[in-house]
């Protein structure tokens, strides 16, 4: 938003006067959806071998380094990419626009550059530098062979920069902990050279400048991170890691040359299990939340020992079980973003561990090396990798370079059968591999939650059954040190006797990681409140962990202090995924609770639900699509010695199609609503538009319509609401449901109509309804609104009604208060009972909390 909505002065572009050749204008012109690529048309043939100047003059505007990293700073400039540079030729022209992605396809060059800046600036970059001090300007002259691009740092500030110098090797970074003296960083970063060296071989460079706008662009926050002050890990353990990564990066990035934007799973493959490899040797016992690990009532937790490692293959499996992970061939500039900088390179990194593990650890680090020395500084790709790997092993490795690589198909084999042989003193098993990928997997005899032996067994495409020696052992067990990452790790485990309760039952408050020795039961607190039960105090149990299963059950009871009586809510859920269709998935359940919707009176509600939800095109697009099936069967309690009637005990057949795509600048969402009751039919469209003028304005509109295909239903329970429906399916959070006076009655839920004011005539339609709701922004959270509506009822006249306000948008849906003004009833301001005629919007949902912190700050 903030690119969209920037000012001339603070974007950047490009501006060719001239492209010459030997003094000669040469004809180009940019490429149709790629205007940063020229095609330059040559005035005569340019044969193999043969070389050409082509003399550029143009202008860049520098743009403010907000929007790409690069660009104008608050001290100066830092920049990359700023420069023509000619496209690979590789079997035909390599053409690749900058999607601000840093993966441009390029070969290695020869630079000089002639560069004067004011004197009060200072200059850092990765070529050499030799510097002449005028008396207004310091004027550098810039060198660099065999480089594959230039950055350059012009900054005012002369300590931006520190020089590490080292025996082979000077390090230039902005990237360094001021609370670590100078020698120790130079001790830790001579440490990071050797051990990056031991694996793949030495940079071809002298200087080596490692900075952090460009580290920063390409890395997420870290996901577990904590608050610097709090001190959670050992001392520079935060700073070495992050520096250590960057340094990786700059040996492989500066070093290999191939089209990252197709290969990069290579690339960030090597980057990630080096950043492994480093993590095991210096700081292998370092868990994700460091000394927190240890706090009383948290050390108990699986996820309190997640080690810095075991999040590789957690959060690889929190993608890939809710199939969001892609194939590592996907082109990067189709991956989503959340892939593109975590799960890819975490599934690469492991991947890269999986063969250390299969193939032999020399193996692997000789193919590192032999592949970095042979084709150092030289046009390469993937296929190279492969071929260099295979060669140095004598084992078959097709299944990673196809279906690990090429393909999202997941690994997830089980134990299916222990079986005891007595004759023969040794223990039979039964392999079972549950998806579509056939590969190496590890086998481990457990005893005391420490594995004694481990063998690799390969070709299990449907079953297969191997025996082992009966010897001290209480479990057997798959992956079991997480060596490859797998669909389902739950399954991998099981004991010798074959006990039909294999796994205890285990509760833990609130959420926690699987733990594949227990059957997991969470449970947490459930606060709610509504005007007839008071205060409603219960515990809510769920088997939902932090990567969720796709069966779920959750089950609410509650105590309420005024009504006095036990009320709860429960729900069972399956999800099916799909994998090859345009369906994502097939939501089966149940669900149904139990509260009171008036002094002393109770209601029961009890739905089975299907719902689908279709795939996005790519996960790049925002938005989603779903169907909703479910039979609503609603009992209300009625007073004693009271008839019940239509509007106590009820069932309605719902069906409903939502449509969402919330962009950034503009946001689009429809749903398209059915409903078969008892004594009515009728169908109903909500539509609802934003769209931003610039960051703080903006403008709303919600257009509601629905009609009564047959409506034999009495009074108007079932009818459409002006500014309140009865919500007779139960779906929204009221306090008051039943209040027609009072502040409870002022709570404000849009449906319907979507109107905030009151009426004295009557606001109900049996028949028609058409509404339309709009606000636009006036200052900061203040926000005007209008609305009109026409309603319609049987054997009347249809009514217009109309209205305008002001709406005090706090938070949205969570805190907003509505003034109404003028309506076609006259001015409501003037009213003596204005107070009364005030609506906010109020939640006590916790989940709806969390997810707009949650927003905010993630």
């Amino acid at each position: 938003m903030n690119f969209y909505f920037a000012e001339d002065s603070e974007r950047g572009f490009s501006k060719i006067y001239s492209l010459k050749s030997d003094s000669r204008d040469l004809n180009w012109q940019t490429l149709k959806k790629q205007g940063d690529i020229l095609e330059i048309n040559l005035n005569s043939e340019l044969k193999p071998k043969e070389s050409i100047q082509i003399n550029a003059n143009y202008a860049v505007k520098i743009p403010k380094v907000q929007y790409t990293g690069y660009g104008r700073t608050k001290n100066g400039y830092h920049l990359r990419f700023w420069y023509l540079t000619p496209a690979v030729y590789q079997n035909g022209w390599q053409l690749m626009s900058n999607l601000n992605m840093d993966d441009l396809f390029e070969d290695v060059a020869n630079y000089t550059l002639e560069l004067s800046i004011p004197k009060k600036f200072h200059l850092q970059s990765n070529l050499y530098q030799y510097l002449t001090i005028n008396h207004e300007t310091h004027d550098y002259y810039l060198i660099g062979n065999q480089r594959k691009d230039i950055i350059l740092n012009i900054n005012s500030n002369q300590k931006k920069f520190k020089t590490f110098k080292l025996k082979e090797r000077v390090i230039k970074t902005d990237i360094y902990n001021n609370k670590i003296t100078y020698n120790t960083t130079n001790e830790i970063i001579k440490r990071q050279i050797s051990f990056i060296e031991n694996y793949i071989g030495k940079h071809p460079h002298t200087e080596i400048l490692v900075d952090a706008n460009t580290v920063n662009k390409n890395s997420l926050r870290d996901l577990y991170g904590i608050p610097d002050w709090l001190k959670p890990y050992p001392e520079n353990f935060k700073w070495e890691s992050r520096f250590f990564k960057a340094l990786v990066s700059k040996y492989i990035d500066d070093v290999l040359l191939f089209n990252k934007r197709n290969d990069y799973w290579l690339t960030e493959g090597i980057q990630t299990f080096l950043m492994m490899e480093y993590i095991n040797k210096y700081y292998p016992d370092v868990t994700v939340f460091g000394r927190f690990s240890n706090l009383w009532g948290f050390r108990g937790y699986n996820l309190a020992k997640l080690k810095q490692n075991d999040k590789y293959p957690f959060l690889y499996q929190f993608s890939a079980r809710r199939f969001f992970d892609q194939a590592l061939t996907t082109p990067a500039d189709s991956l989503s973003n959340f892939n593109r900088k975590v799960v890819s390179p975490y599934k690469a990194g492991l991947g890269m561990r999986y063969l250390q593990d299969f193939i032999g650890d020399s193996s692997l680090i000789s193919s590192f090396k032999e592949f970095y020395k042979n084709y150092r500084l030289k046009i390469t790709n993937s296929t190279a990798f492969k071929k260099v790997i295979i060669n140095n092993t004598d084992k078959n490795l097709e299944w990673f370079f196809n279906d690990y690589i090429k393909t999202s198909k997941k690994i997830d084999y089980k134990i299916k059968k222990v079986k005891f042989l007595k004759n023969e003193d040794s223990v039979e098993v039964t392999i079972k591999n549950k998806r579509n990928i056939t590969a190496p997997i590890s086998l481990y005899t457990v005893k005391d939650k420490q594995f004694k032996t481990k063998i690799w067994v390969t070709g299990v495409d449907s079953t297969k059954t191997i025996k082992f020696k009966a010897d001290g052992y209480d479990k057997l067990a798959l992956n079991y040190e997480q060596i490859y990452p797998e669909y389902n790790s739950l399954n991998n485990f099981k004991n010798i006797n074959n006990s039909i309760i294999s796994k205890p039952l285990q509760f833990r408050f609130l959420k926690d990681i699987e733990d594949p020795y227990y059957n997991q039961i969470f449970y947490n607190p459930n606060i709610k409140y509504n005007l007839y039960d008071g205060i409603i105090l219960g515990v809510n149990f769920n088997n939902r962990p932090v990567i969720k299963h796709n069966f779920e059950f959750s089950l609410t009871p509650n105590y309420a202090f005024k009504s006095q009586n036990l009320t709860g809510s429960f729900s069972f859920a399956y999800d099916q995924f799909f994998e090859k269709t345009k369906i994502y998935k097939i939501r089966y359940g149940i669900a149904g609770s139990n509260f009171h919707y008036a002094p002393e009176l109770s209601y029961n509600t009890f739905y089975p639900f299907v719902s689908i939800q279709f795939k996005r095109n790519t996960l790049r697009d925002v938005g989603t699509k779903s169907i909703l099936s479910r039979i609503v069967y609603v009992n209300r309690e009625i007073q004693p010695n009271q008839q019940a009637i239509e509007s106590d005990r009820y069932n309605i057949l719902n069906f409903r199609y939502i449509y969402s795509k919330p962009n950034v600048i503009r946001r689009l969402q429809y749903a398209i609503n059915a409903e078969l009751g008892n004594n009515f039919t009728k169908l109903s469209t909500d539509i609802r538009y934003l769209k931003f003028f610039d960051k703080k304005r903006s403008f709303n509109l919600r257009f509601f319509g629905g009609f009564f295909l047959t409506n034999n239903s009495d009074g108007d329970y079932f009818s459409f609401g002006l500014n309140r429906s009865s919500d007779y399916l139960f779906e929204q959070t009221l306090f008051g449901r039943s209040e027609s006076t009072g502040l409870f009655s002022q709570q404000f839920v849009i449906s319907d109509g979507g109107f905030k004011s009151f009426y004295n005539q009557p606001s109900f339609a049996n028949q028609l309804m058409l509404s339309a709701n709009t606000s636009v922004s006036i200052w900061r959270w203040v926000e005007a609104y209008n609305d009109a509506a026409i309603l319609k009822s049987k054997n009347e006249n249809p009514r217009f009604f109309y209205e305008n306000g002001i709406r005090l948008n706090f938070v949205p849906n969570i805190l907003e208060l509505y003034f109404p003004v003028y309506t076609n009833e006259g001015f409501e301001v003037t009213d003596n009972a204005y107070p009364s005629k005030i609506r906010f919007v109020i939640t006590s949902s916790l989940d709806r909390i969390y997810n707009f912190i949650r927003r905010g700050l993630l």
